[in-house]
């Protein structure tokens, strides 16, 4: 009878233990601004527990949903010190607790400094940048393996990998890295680029672990090099455990069911637009295999806030990128960009607004003068400037200006920048892991690289470069995503080619790094280049100019995109010249006087220090 006793007793201890699958976040951070934390509590009929927590600390709030497989617990953790707490759950006689810890914050958190004007992005996609573990290329728990052989697979690229490269990296000149998604995606196909996230608190293991993420965080920062996540608001994947077990009907978007989105983010604030079209804007699917979040249901958007938060704490990040930012629920996604500049004021957030007009994309930045006029504030600090990106996808082709061709479209897009708030804070770039490659439309031409990559680097805004333009690689969009994302060469063991070395470079890699290299150091102590104002001239001749100037300096850029050589009379830039005599190109050492006329050659540069 004895025995029986104990082997029943074990038993229930058993069932009423494994009651807890799921505690997120697993644990939390003391001193935060916002003291109050929802721990969401998972496991089978959780909600018919009463639930109490230790040490004095105050529950404010029991939330139930129509699952009760789920229990949502705020606590206040308002002068608690780092300290293990103990949720007791309590069910007629039966009782159960877990630990939930409250680790100490790292010092001065709140006040991290984020990326700027002053960096140089690195975006990279993980799978396709070095392969540094090939134990972790296929896991048990993922049903997608690794198959390099598969345009569209799993390649094997994983945080080793690039904390291998990061001298590569820092060497090129970058002081950031944007990597897309690296949560898990357990996705039966094409899982490799991340974005269809199945666990947002967990590492995918296919690149390593939540510690080899901070890791990773650790080596970058040691090198002065920011982390910049990518964070998707918008939606999660169909394989996410929440979108299998759902803890309310509206977690997603509903219609019932799936529903695509029909991607007009002008929807978002057409005062002419319908109800019905706004809605299929932003809560219409992207895609069948990605469930459309819904932001305007309290407990969703603050379980965004919270993993938002944590990884920022959790892994020291420096910044996120918003992936689709525009088709998230307008006032949920600013409730939850504005919660979390709240607790770090200093810390930036990019946002994905893939728009072709200014004005529309001005709109989504914090403070718009255009957003104003309806009364919103997206409180996102930056965007990526998409209007930029599509005059660099035609202007180098473009021999012959004429009124609305060549180098005109640079002029006029910055011409517009009265519509934005702070133009320092825009996203510029020549590509992304989503559009055409640089060097494929333009058919790998050097000239053409440098003209493109010089007004990168000397713009205003913050330059993004993408993995591999930087030695030439190319990719046909066409062909699909897989052609633009391809394999970063010697990132994997047998490789014949290594161009993460000078040594193992091809010729034309390495007169593509070398310009680059000096490009961007030259650029990273240029504080006239990342603050200073702006002054450019209508083109002529299909010739470009424009100055960055401060108290302190000066520098000209000279673009000539047409077939011939041009020579420049000085009499017209005087107004930014002035007291100026001579000038340094940055690039060749070259010095030029400023006293009447400069000469340029075709489809050339000039960077000149004004002396």
């Amino acid at each position: 009878m004895k025995k029986q006793i104990i082997v029943l007793f074990l038993l229930i201890t058993t069932f009423t233990f494994a009651q807890i699958d799921k505690m997120e976040p697993p644990f939390w951070y003391e001193g935060m601004n916002k003291s109050e934390i929802q721990v969401l509590f998972y496991g089978k009929n959780i909600a018919d527990n009463l639930v109490s927590v230790s040490n004095n600390v105050v529950i404010t709030n029991v939330t139930k949903t129509e699952n009760s497989n789920y229990l949502f617990v705020t606590i206040d953790t308002k002068n608690t010190i780092a300290q293990t707490l103990k949720f007791t759950f309590k069910n007629g006689e039966k009782t159960f607790s877990k630990d939930f810890e409250i680790k100490k914050r790292k010092e001065n958190s709140a006040n991290r400094k984020s990326f700027d004007a002053s960096d140089v992005i690195y975006l990279l996609m993980p799978d396709r940048f070095a392969n540094g573990n090939e134990s972790n290329d296929s896991s048990e728990k993922l049903q997608e393996k690794a198959n390099r052989n598969l345009p569209g697979g799993r390649h094997g690229g994983d945080i080793e990998g690039i904390i291998k490269n990061l001298d590569y990296i820092q060497e090129l000149g970058a002081t950031a890295i944007w990597s897309t998604p690296m949560c898990e995606d357990n996705d039966k196909g094409y899982s490799y680029h991340t974005y269809g996230q199945s666990d947002v608190y967990q590492i995918d293991a296919r690149y390593g672990t939540n510690e080899d993420y901070k890791q990773l965080a650790s080596e970058m920062h040691k090198r002065d090099l920011k982390l910049i996540k990518d964070y998707v608001t918008n939606h999660w994947g169909a394989e996410h455990w929440m979108f299998k077990d759902m803890p309310t009907y509206d977690w997603f978007h509903q219609f019932p069911g799936y529903a695509q989105s029909n991607y007009r983010m002008t929807t978002q604030y057409d005062i002419n637009g319908s109800k019905r079209d706004a809605k299929y804007c932003m809560d219409g699917w992207f895609v069948p295999s990605m469930p459309d979040l819904n932001q305007s249901n309290p407990l969703v958007l603050n379980y965004l806030i919270q993993n938002a938060i944590w990884w920022i704490e959790y892994a020291d990040l420096d910044g996120y990128r918003v992936d689709t930012y525009s088709y998230n629920d307008k006032d949920g996604i600013a409730k939850w960009t504005k919660a979390i500049t709240d607790e770090y004021p200093y810390f930036n957030i990019v946002g994905e607004v893939w728009m072709h007009d200014q004005a529309q994309i001005s709109y989504w930045q914090k403070d718009s003068p255009i957003a104003k006029i309806q009364s919103y504030n997206s409180y996102l600090p930056s965007v990526m400037d998409f209007t930029l990106h599509d005059a660099f996808g035609n202007v180098f082709n473009e021999d012959n200006a004429s009124w609305n061709d060549g180098m005109i479209k640079f002029y006029d897009n910055l011409a517009n920048d009265f519509l934005y708030d702070n133009t320092n804070n825009l996203l510029i770039f020549l590509e992304n892991h989503d559009t055409s490659r640089f060097n494929e439309i333009y058919k790998n031409d050097f000239k053409k690289y440098q003209l493109g990559m010089t007004i990168l680097a000397t713009m205003r805004g913050i330059p993004q470069i993408y993995y591999g333009t930087e030695i030439g690689m190319a990719g046909d969009k066409g062909k699909g995503d897989a052609d633009i994302r391809q394999d970063f060469p010697g990132g994997w063991k047998n490789d014949t080619n290594n161009a993460f070395t000078s040594s193992g470079r091809t010729a034309i890699q390495k007169q593509y790094f070398d310009f680059s290299k000096k490009l961007l150091n030259w650029r990273k102590d240029k504080e006239v280049i990342h603050t200073g104002k702006l002054t450019h001239y209508i083109p002529e001749n299909n010739v470009y100019v424009y100055f960055r100037h401060n108290d302190k300096e000066s520098v000209m850029i000279i673009l000539n995109n047409s077939n011939e050589k041009q020579t420049l009379n000085l009499d017209r830039f005087q107004e930014n010249i002035h007291n100026y005599t001579s000038s340094k190109d940055v690039l060749t050492n070259k010095t030029f006087d400023l006293n009447k006329e400069i000469a340029i050659e075709s489809k050339s540069v000039l960077i000149l220090e004004l002396n």
